[in-house]
């Protein structure tokens, strides 16, 4: 299996982190390359770029989760620190894409399943869900296709 080239970003940006002495940010890629260590080992696998987006998507939507909570919880310092590691991980991901690119691959998607009601939601998010890895929120485009279904 060749070596990812996602991984090697990390890498990169973790020897410009400590060439800088940010040290905040090196603790964000330490982060992630631990998660990604951790898989590895877990699995006795070398992880490809299609799984360490997988695990850079988790790691955005746990802090996603962390940040809901401690807004409830009114500590806002730890608020900006999860906001500052969603903007790290967020460094390795593809661009994002627009809200006219994701309706149009809706739309290519339910054309291509002939989807007709929410029961098929399942034969569209199968079709999607490689083309918005790291590129969208799943579940914010999950209720998208429920309004385009109904």
């Amino acid at each position: 299996m060749t070596e990812s080239t996602l991984k090697n970003k990390i890498q990169t940006s973790m020897v410009a982190a400590m060439r800088a002495q940010d040290k905040i940010r090196l603790g964000v890629i330490r982060l992630i390359q631990a998660a990604i260590k951790q898989q590895e080992v877990d699995e006795r696998i070398v992880l490809n770029d299609e799984q360490v987006l997988n695990l850079l998507d988790k790691m955005i939507r746990q802090r996603r989760d962390s940040i809901k909570q401690f807004e409830l919880a009114k500590r806002d310092d730890l608020v900006q620190k999860e906001v500052f590691e969603i903007d790290t991980i967020q460094e390795f991901l593809p661009p994002p894409l627009t809200q006219q690119e994701i309706q149009s691959l809706i739309a290519d998607a339910i054309t291509e399943t002939g989807a007709s009601s929410v029961r098929d939601m399942g034969k569209v998010m199968a079709i999607l869900k490689p083309k918005l890895q790291g590129r969208a929120d799943v579940g914010e485009v999950g209720i998208l296709i429920k309004s385009q279904l109904n």
